[in-house]
């Protein structure tokens, strides 16, 4: 049996309201705005017993993974400066400031 009313409101409600939206928390490697797309990155590995996450761009995250060891990210933990260090880190940040917030691109194999 279908209800009379809603439980949570009506729908006439949710389309007269303007809510705000909140502020768009900016990527931790590349410093752009994040998009639809937020992938909560452990800046020390989980398995290094990391616990904090940051937000990160999904291709940026790929970077990370493609040049970086965890053994490497645990030594440099939240230094951001420490990662754009790395000359390739540097390039792809450099490449990357200009593109829309949703871009994606193919990466490169881990280079070991």
């Amino acid at each position: 049996m279908a209800r009379k009313h809603s439980k949570h409101g009506s729908y006439e409600d949710v389309h007269g309201e303007v809510e705000e939206l909140a502020p768009v928390a900016p990527c931790w490697l590349c410093g752009r705005p994040t998009g639809k797309t937020i992938v909560w990155h452990h800046p020390v590995p989980k398995s290094r017993g990391g616990r904090d996450v940051v937000p990160m761009h999904p291709i940026c995250q790929q970077t990370l993974i493609a040049n970086f060891t965890n053994s490497e990210l645990q030594r440099y933990g939240m230094d951001v400066e420490g990662l754009l260090a790395n000359p390739a880190v540097r390039k792809f940040v450099d490449w990357v400031a200009n593109k829309d917030p949703d871009f994606t691109a193919p990466q490169a194999k881990k280079q070991r």
